[in-house]
C-alpha cells in the first residue's frame, strides 16, 4: 500500500494531519477505507478533543474481531470540511457508550498536539 503524497485541494472534502497519516500507515488502513468509516458508521461517539467526533465499524471476523475507528473534526461552519485526526484499529469489540479505546500512544500523541 502507498500512499501518494499531493497538494492540498482547497475543494476537498477531506484534510489530513501528519498524525493520521502516521496511524493509517502503521495500522495499514487506506484513505478510501478512512473514509467510508466516516460516511457509514456503526456508530459515533464524542471524540477525547473538543469539538471533535470518533466513528466506528467492526471488522475482521467472528473468531477474530476489531474496530476500525476514525477521530475527526467538522472544520466549516456548515460541515462541508473534515479534518481526519486519526485512525486507528482496536482489537475486540466495545460496548456503546464506553469511553472511546484509544491506545496510549495516540492518547500522549493527540494531546500534545493540541498543547501546542
Amino acid at each position: 500500500m502507498s500512499f501518494i503524497k499531493r497538494k492540498e485541494n482547497r475543494k476537498s472534502l477531506f484534510v489530513w494531519t501528519k498524525h493520521s497519516q502516521v496511524k493509517m500507515r502503521q495500522y495499514m488502513l487506506s484513505e478510501s477505507r478512512v473514509k467510508r468509516v466516516i460516511r457509514n458508521p456503526k456508530r459515533v461517539e464524542e471524540g477525547i478533543a473538543p469539538k471533535t467526533l470518533a466513528s466506528m465499524q467492526k471488522a475482521g471476523s467472528k473468531k477474530h474481531p476489531y474496530e476500525i475507528w476514525v477521530m475527526y473534526q467538522l472544520v466549516s461552519e456548515r460541515g462541508r470540511r473534515i479534518k481526519v485526526i486519526s485512525a486507528w484499529k482496536y482489537p475486540g469489540i466495545t460496548k456503546p457508550g464506553d469511553p472511546i479505546p484509544i491506545p496510549p500512544d495516540i492518547f500522549e500523541e493527540i494531546i500534545k498536539d493540541l498543547e501546542i
